[in-house]
């Protein structure tokens, strides 16, 4: 390891940008489904050394010097390989498409590595050569996790804390700090392995400290979530019960090659199938919940899919399904808005009484940013819509059904931003759906999971996750 310490301190050019960059990949293996946690601590003392042999500079170079260069280095290769899978969307039209896909995703990460880039020239800023210089750095990488997670439209997939929570116990700690305490966490513990190598004049036990004390952190965080799992009972809601259907619906299929009746048929065979003897089908059941995107249609152009539904469901049960929606507006006049990605609630009488729809939207995935720019490259949004997708209102995420407890409908991506749920005070739990078809077959289903049990853990309130978490069929 001092060997590792001296070349990365002595390092410069290409060199320690390849370095970098292949150690940033290696630390993304820490993050799920893989949680090799490890690999941080082998990784972030490698960005510490750099920024110990980096040149200062004056002027703007202060901030586009080589301790910007060092972080963004860093990012590039960690964002590279925690984003890889993101690469299966453009499959889904083929084509140029699949050519372009590697500069996309390069780019992609390239953009979102800045931010790591900034953290690392501000830390360089008030760099030293103590033990405090990984708490410098340790503090605008948070502070720059919390901005991509906020800014642009936020994007914060991926964020470092996420490497904290690999098993129910050590997730618990969320509940306290947010994911963004345990992305300050992962980072100041990540890089306490810097403060030993290289050997200088202290001793080896004061080296060591730091180091020991980071592992005694972690056995605390694992002792905390224990004990808080423990002491938490477990309160059944007797007042609902929920049947889960999930038929594999392909959201970026051809909208005018959909056949809603064949869809319609799947959806309600699933619905009604009874997977055991002492299963009643939905004889007692509450909810019913398809995935996002369940209905790739408007509902208003296939009238009889609300018949079909009436005549299935119990005067006790009420749907809830993924399905665009369009404002009503009156005459024949099509709705100058673009449609909503939306979850609708619907009654035994075939009657859409409530519906939420999706605020936060995905980045060239359900609109795209400067789109008269890109539309003129042959870039465009990959979900279905002409004009992409319009952003909806979340302060009405808070959804109430008759007779049951009230609850925050998230779709999709909503369940990446922490602290950004709506109202968590009335609501009693958490309703995500989901369609991550997309990226069948990949690790993004089982990032995305892990995502939103970490909201769950958050706000202390149970999770519904009504969606496609990958290739699953169920009833």
């Amino acid at each position: 390891m001092t060997w590792l310490a001296e070349t990365a301190m002595l390092s410069h050019g290409w060199r320690r940008f390849l370095l970098l960059v292949v150690a940033g990949a290696i630390a993304a293996l820490s993050i799920a489904p893989l949680f090799v946690l490890p690999a941080l601590f082998v990784t972030f003392p490698i960005w510490i050394w750099c920024l110990d042999g980096a040149e200062r500079r004056g002027g703007w170079q202060k901030l586009f010097g080589p301790a910007f260069g060092i972080g963004f280095a860093f990012g590039l290769g960690y964002f590279t390989v925690s984003f890889h899978w993101l690469g299966a969307a453009f499959f889904v039209d083929g084509g140029i498409m699949i050519a372009i896909m590697p500069f996309a995703m390069v780019s992609l990460a390239a953009l979102i590595a800045l931010f790591w880039g900034f953290a690392s020239a501000l830390a360089h800023l008030f760099w030293s050569n103590g033990a405090w210089r990984v708490v410098t750095l340790a503090t605008f990488l948070t502070i720059a996790e919390w901005a991509r997670g906020h800014y642009l439209s936020g994007f914060p997939f991926d964020l470092l804390g996420y490497a904290l929570t690999p098993t129910e116990e050590m997730m618990q700690l969320a509940s306290v700090i947010g994911i963004y305490g345990l992305t300050f966490l992962a980072a100041l513990l990540a890089m306490t392995p810097s403060l030993i190598w290289p050997a200088d004049q202290r001793t080896l036990t004061r080296r060591l400290a730091p180091f020991f004390l980071g592992l005694l952190a972690l056995v605390g965080q694992m002792g905390f979530g224990y004990n808080r799992l423990a002491a938490t009972p477990v309160t059944p809601m007797q007042d609902i019960r929920i049947r889960l259907v999930q038929p594999l619906i392909y959201e970026h299929a051809d909208w005018s090659k959909v056949d809603p009746a064949a869809t319609i048929d799947r959806l309600l065979t699933l619905s009604q199938m009874q997977v055991s003897p002492e299963d009643k089908g939905l004889a007692g059941i509450t909810q019913l919940i398809w995935p996002e995107s369940a209905l790739p249609f408007f509902l208003s152009q296939y009238p009889e899919a609300l018949a079909r539904i009436a005549r299935m469901l119990p005067d006790t049960t009420i749907l809830l399904t993924g399905a665009p929606r369009q404002d009503y507006v009156p005459g024949d006049a099509p709705s100058a808005k673009p449609p909503f990605n939306s979850l609708l609630a619907i009654n035994g009488d075939g009657e859409v009484f409530d519906s939420y729809d999706k605020s936060h939207l995905v980045p060239f995935g359900e609109f795209l940013p400067f789109q008269g720019f890109f539309a003129q490259l042959g870039i465009k949004q990959f979900v279905p819509g002409a004009d992409g997708w319009a952003h909806g209102d979340a302060r009405r995420r808070l959804m109430s059904l008759p007779n049951m407890p009230p609850f925050l409908a998230l779709i999709c991506y909503e369940a990446l931003f922490s602290g950004d749920l709506g109202d968590t005070v009335q609501a009693r739990y958490l309703l995500n759906i989901t369609n991550d078809a997309w990226f069948d077959g990949s690790i993004g289903p089982a990032q995305h999971a892990q995502h939103a049990r970490v909201r769950a853990v958050e706000e202390g309130m149970s999770l519904i996750s009504g969606g496609q978490f990958g290739r699953h069929h169920g009833g």
